[in-house]
């Protein structure tokens, strides 16, 4: 990948936000530390807010504090980082605010423009910024996902920063994708001899993708009602993992070369119908449980109203190629579930014919690669090994991991999991987009969640209770069951 120019500075719409403080700000500080930040390089936030730059600091400084675990703050790598930071109060929609940022940004040649705001207004404050003259081909811009409820607003959202903006100039973040599980499922698929002829549908039989979250929606109901389970994670997250695990091998790293073999899974996945939703789909609301060892209420009261948003959903896939005919793709997402897991499982099939008779047959168990990304970043592939000692009843398996993980090699007193920000924003700084998300992507997997929920609705398909604690509707069980296989908790 040729060399690319480094930005020289980045501003953080909504800089006073959650996003911006818990982590966006800590991100920076931590590649600060790391010696990731050029001299020079500095970091602007603007909201509507007025605000002094000493009270903007000491507010970064309890954010970022919180995230630097025991060990608290580095008095030096602090007191370096705060002499990049500046604070604009601003709107940033009007040519005006826009103005302001311009001066702001003084003699700063490539500016990253980082929009932590509701993607609703990403279209006014870009034409703020072409209006104020900060528009320039060496400009780079960041838009949160989800962009848009649907294909159509989407199109809306998407169309309008492109009039400013052209697409290589766009980085449309998705955080998992910083995660370095999952960067490392690339490694491990293609840097290894050993997994990419197994890769297909000749040794997978089923490929699961678990999202699970033990909080309720709280007092995110506003965002959380227009949206569901379905637009909020499957569209957001979910499909993006999809995409890693089944595409076909790139030609090389490049942005489009990864990029474009994403899109051709998105073309791949088979639409769901109002004939079959009811067998490859399953909606749950959660309902009073018990939580975390607490009573806790249900989403409508929570919402304080009957409302037929999903907060559960489980989904099989089917994705229409030669490599993965035949192998279905289960994901189910959903909150006050029993624990916090992201998950991805991938099933091989059984060996073809067991030498093994007596207890040593019944031990035999088929591959299982599990690649876990929250709360612990593991990857192991549990393999079938002879239990140790001796046996009156002969030969006895047993299935044991083998870590692939680096994890455990590198921790230590002083290890840091990283925030996924922290790889995401290094990358727009150095311009490489691979990780990003392109506008055909996000409009190609609109297509198919719009497939799905237009399903629910011809068919009058609503939500299921599930008690909160629990895993979620029956039907979810009965989904991965009607084809003899069984979820992986």
């Amino acid at each position: 990948m040729a060399e690319q120019p480094l930005a020289d500075v980045i501003v953080l719409f909504g800089g006073t936000g959650d996003l911006a403080q818990k982590m966006l700000f800590p991100s920076l500080y931590f590649l600060d530390a790391d010696g990731f930040l050029a001299d020079g390089f500095a970091i602007i936030a603007t909201a509507r807010a007025e605000m002094s730059r000493e009270a903007f600091i000491a507010e970064v400084k309890e954010s970022v504090g919180s995230r630097a675990g025991p060990a608290g703050l580095d008095a030096k790598a602090w007191a370096r980082f705060e002499t990049r930071l500046d604070y604009v109060g601003a709107d940033a929609t009007t040519p005006e605010g826009a103005a302001e940022l311009k001066a702001a940004l003084g003699e700063a040649r490539i500016p990253i423009f980082y929009l932590a705001l509701s993607p609703s207004i990403y279209g006014r404050v870009c034409a703020a910024l072409s209006q104020a003259g900060l528009a320039t081909p060496k400009t780079r811009i960041v838009l949160e996902k989800p962009i848009g409820r649907d294909l159509a607003s989407s199109r809306v959202i998407n169309g309008a920063v492109a009039e400013v903006f052209p697409e290589d100039s766009i980085f449309r973040i998705d955080h998992y994708l910083g995660k370095e599980t999952v960067q490392n499922l690339l490694a491990l698929r293609f840097a290894n001899t050993l997994f990419e002829p197994l890769w297909n549908n000749l040794t997978i039989d089923h490929v699961q993708i678990t999202v699970a979250e033990t909080e309720g929606v709280g007092d995110r109901w506003p965002y959380y009602d227009e949206y569901g389970a379905l637009r909020d994670m499957v569209q957001n997250h979910m499909l993006q993992l999809l995409c890693l695990v089944a595409m076909e091998p790139p030609s090389d790293m490049e942005p489009d070369s990864v990029r474009d073999e994403k899109v051709k899974v998105l073309r791949s996945l088979r639409p769901v119908t109002r004939a079959d939703v009811q067998t490859v789909s399953v909606r749950g609301q959660y309902t009073p449980g018990v939580s975390g060892g607490a009573s806790v209420g249900g989403y409508e009261a929570e919402r304080g109203q009957p409302t037929d948003t999903e907060t559960f959903v489980a989904l099989r896939v089917d994705i229409d190629n030669w490599r993965w005919a035949g192998v279905p793709f289960f994901l189910r997402t959903g909150k006050r579930l029993p624990e916090r897991r992201t998950q991805i499982a991938i099933q091989f099939k059984p060996v073809p014919h067991s030498i093994f008779d007596g207890a040593a047959k019944a031990d035999l168990a088929a591959n299982r690669l599990v690649i876990d990304l929250q709360p612990d970043e593991d990857i192991e592939l549990l393999l079938m090994n002879k239990a140790p000692g001796l046996s009156e009843r002969g030969m006895r398996l047993q299935s044991l991991p083998l870590s692939l993980s680096l994890a455990k090699a590198y921790s230590g007193p002083n290890a840091r999991r990283r925030i996924a920000y922290e790889r995401l924003i290094l990358d727009v700084i150095q311009n490489n987009r691979t990780l990003f998300v392109r506008r055909d992507e996000v409009e190609r997997a609109w297509e198919w969640i719009d497939g799905v929920a237009q399903a629910w609705r011809d068919s009058g398909m609503a939500p299921k209770p599930y008690a909160a604690g629990s895993w979620g509707p029956a039907g979810a069980f009965a989904l991965i069951e009607r084809s003899d296989r069984a979820w992986y908790d």
